[in-house]
């Protein structure tokens, strides 16, 4: 609070302020007194707890964060989470099969095709089947530009937590690209329930190919401009580097995965270490940092934004012919054309749909390098037409543990840059 003339202040009297004629009433505890009297406090603990959230735009949903603070300084941070409480995981064994990927598809609304391509896989384990290569290869592309999106949303919206205003407007503008061609393709911007298990929903329509190139043609001028305004922009760079440091040890004993294990210097990604769908079949860099710090994970996202769009022009080259789902009429249903003609093929649809497929009992775990880092699915199958048990291992949840390593001894000010490196999505926290 800004007093302009302390003269106005009365210490004495229970009245507030009333010496000066029209001025209006100021009420004043006698700690709030004592400190704009410049009377040292009683001696004893001056730390306070404050909460920082779940309504707090920075903290990006539903997070909140009980901060113990001294003056500027956080002390402990403690992240307390659940207020989305979707319950997605039980709502998932009382769907289908065929249903499932309607349910994860909302986990991390901002990379929705990795939560579908990690049910699918866990689902097509269990019934040992294979997608169609053109599948396998539909699914790497649709993943790759899911990233650059749920990228460019990180960096407009870590943009705009620090103040530059202009990153949030320049990500958000490529972000809505990205969606008009997910819509063409999927028929929806968001939550598109278009990998599916089997392979995918439809295949792709006329003019993916030109639409798809023309967007990749028109993103290195305008990544360039975030490198212009925010990577060698002083301000930029004292807001982030040295801030929020994390080494390996802390994220290996944590289970970090990600960007933010991959800023600690530690070279690993699911997509060349443990090679699922084609990416052994196609050339990308892994991109580390080595200080651990803000910068460093706001560095490597920018450029896996690159990598994924080299990624995309190999897809793009080698896209096989054929089938876009498994031709297996136990979990595949006839096409529509199909239904008008024949009755076999109505009931058959009308049981796929209704009742869903039986999987054989089992169980496995499946896991894909989702933008956040390892997005795994654990289902347990006892012969039925849906999971019995299905376990997300969401990233954002593993990774919001580092806060408080990252926050404690740090500026307030600082905790927003941190949690917003940190990249948390709460659907897939509270799922």
């Amino acid at each position: 609070m800004t007093v302009a003339d302390p003269t106005i202040i009365d210490l004495g009297d229970d009245s507030g302020v009333r010496r000066r004629t029209g001025s209006p009433v100021l009420r004043l505890s006698e700690a709030d007194a004592a400190a704009l009297a410049d009377v040292p406090a009683e001696a004893g603990d001056q730390r306070m707890v404050i909460n920082m959230g779940p309504q707090h735009p920075s903290t990006h949903g539903v997070l909140r964060l009980m901060l113990e603070m001294e003056g500027e300084t956080v002390l402990r941070c403690k992240p307390i989470v659940g207020y989305l409480h979707t319950g997605m995981e039980k709502t998932g064994e009382q769907l289908s099969y065929l249903q499932g990927p309607t349910n994860v598809t909302r986990m991390d609304y901002a990379s929705p095709l990795f939560n579908e391509l990690v049910f699918s896989l866990a689902t097509e384990a269990l019934l040992e089947i294979e997608a169609p290569p053109r599948a396998v290869w539909i699914r790497m592309l649709m993943c790759e530009l899911n990233r650059m999106s749920s990228h460019l949303l990180f960096q407009a919206t870590n943009g705009l937590d620090l103040g530059a205003v202009s990153a949030m407007i320049y990500g958000w503008r490529l972000r809505e690209d990205m969606l008009r061609l997910f819509e063409k393709i999927t028929g929806l911007r968001m939550n598109h329930n278009y990998i599916r298990p089997g392979g995918v929903a439809a295949d792709l329509p006329d003019g993916w190919r030109d639409d798809t190139l023309r967007l990749l043609d028109s993103f290195p001028d305008k990544l360039d401009e975030f490198d212009q305004l925010l990577t060698g922009q002083p301000i930029w760079r004292e807001r982030l580097q040295g801030v929020g440091v994390l080494n390996t040890a802390e994220c290996l004993a944590l289970g970090v995965t990600g960007p933010l294990l991959r800023s600690t210097g530690y070279d690993w990604d699911l997509r060349r270490d443990q090679p699922y769908l084609a990416y052994d079949e196609v050339d990308f860099d892994v991109l580390v940092g080595s200080y651990g710090d803000c910068f460093d994970r706001y560095a490597i996202r920018l450029n896996e934004i690159r990598e994924s769009m080299r990624i995309v022009r190999q897809i793009l080259e080698r896209m096989p012919a054929g089938d876009y789902r498994i031709q297996d009429k136990k979990v595949t249903p006839p096409p529509r054309a199909r239904i008008d003609e024949s009755m076999e093929a109505l009931i058959h649809h009308f049981k796929i749909f209704t009742e869903g497929f039986k999987v054989p009992e089992g169980e496995v775990y499946v896991a894909v390098e989702s933008p956040r880092g390892e997005l795994g699915c654990y289902m347990v199958s006892d012969g039925g037409p849906h999971p019995y048990r299905m376990h997300i291992r969401g990233p954002s949840f593993v990774n919001l543990q580092c806060l408080p390593h990252l926050m404690a001894g740090g500026l307030l000010a600082d905790g927003v840059a941190i949690i917003s490196s940190v990249d948390p999505i709460m659907g897939d926290v509270d799922r």
